[in-house]
């Protein structure tokens, strides 16, 4: 630690990512990025920006991308906030609508990022336990809360929750704000979207780097009442008041505008998954039911640190969380069959 660092950082345990592989050959299954290209409508929109116009600030609010996504939700555009990566949209909603006298409510076994965002802005924070079968029940967060925040589907768990389960949860917490982080949706759940316009205290985050392939673009966004968005774009522009650049509002356009890729890829690690799921069920592993792009599974004889640190030798990087409660399973993203083809092969060496 050095001296010059303020208490808040002395304080700080800071979200630790997906390991990244240093060499190439690596096969990637440890960060739920998904295996196929962006849309080539995104390839050539990013093409055309690139111009003498990079000199210029891009516009402040993104206008463009935030009217295609509100239309594209049958949203107004007051009801889109737009940011770097789903991670900065958090961010501004920890800082900007869960500050509360009372505790925010979030699982037990969720994305990490939660207690480090409660870290930063000082947010007192209850961890709710899933089921004894690692599954979100609303009915325990029918309790006195500030706000409430968890993923749909859940993650590291893929845990997916009926759109009918979210809205029971809203009926029971209105006073409260409820963030559903969709980051996984499109991969087989039912968005929350369609409830807006009914619960005012509803936000909905999701992000362009999983289902839309654009992880290298950052582009996150939240949809929620004109109110909720108000709040975001003041702390937004108490920040930063330019968050998306030329290149990352033309490529957000032209994914959105291209919906029939966007299905079709969709569609294919759905299918891959279940491929996935069946090659290790046939491996002696125990595969929760997931919905988004990644398994949990667990090996019925074998450790799976052990598992991860052989895979890791085999030069496949999966994703393995030392602590309670999930320490036997490991998180797998659904890659290319090419890519669960190299899996299976290595995992019938390891075992």
């Amino acid at each position: 630690m050095s001296k010059y660092w303020s208490n808040l950082v002395r304080r700080l345990q800071p979200y630790t990512p997906g390991e990244q592989p240093r060499t190439s050959g690596t096969t990637k299954l440890n960060t739920n990025e998904n295996p196929f290209a962006p849309s080539p409508s995104v390839m050539a929109a990013i093409q055309a920006q690139l111009t003498d116009d990079l000199r210029l600030y891009p516009p402040p609010e993104s206008d463009q991308l935030k009217n295609t996504i509100a239309d594209y939700f049958s949203l107004r555009p007051e009801q889109v906030f737009l940011g770097n990566g789903s991670d900065e949209v958090l961010a501004h909603v920890f800082n900007g609508l869960l500050r509360k006298d009372l505790p925010l409510l979030f699982p037990d076994i969720t994305y990490s990022f939660y207690p480090v965002f409660c870290q930063l802005y000082d947010i007192q924070f209850e961890k709710i336990p899933l089921t004894s079968d690692l599954c979100i029940d609303v009915k325990d967060y029918h309790r006195g809360n500030g706000a409430i925040i968890f993923p749909n589907p859940n993650a590291p768990t893929g845990d997916l929750l009926a759109l009918d389960v979210i809205e029971t949860l809203l009926q029971s917490n209105v006073d409260s704000v409820v963030v559903i982080d969709e980051a996984y949706i499109d991969f087989g759940g039912v968005s929350a979207v369609s409830l807006i316009n009914d619960y005012p205290n509803l936000l909905v985050v999701q992000t362009m780097s999983k289902s839309r392939s654009l992880a290298g673009m950052r582009i996150g966004y939240a949809m929620g009442s004109a109110e909720l968005i108000e709040a975001l774009n003041r702390v937004k522009n108490s920040f930063n008041s330019y968050p998306l650049s030329h290149l990352q509002i033309a490529a957000g356009v032209a994914a959105f505008e291209d919906d029939a890729y966007f299905r079709k890829t969709c569609e294919q690690v759905m299918e891959n998954r279940q491929l996935l799921n069946q090659a290790l069920d046939k491996r002696g592993f125990k595969v929760l039911p997931s919905g988004g792009n990644f398994v949990f599974a667990t090996h019925l004889e074998r450790s799976a640190e052990e598992i991860f640190q052989q895979l890791k030798n085999e030069n496949i990087l999966v994703r393995h969380f030392r602590q309670p409660r999930i320490e036997s399973y490991l998180r797998i993203t659904v890659g290319s069959e090419g890519e669960i083809q190299q899996l299976i092969t290595a995992l019938d060496r390891v075992l």
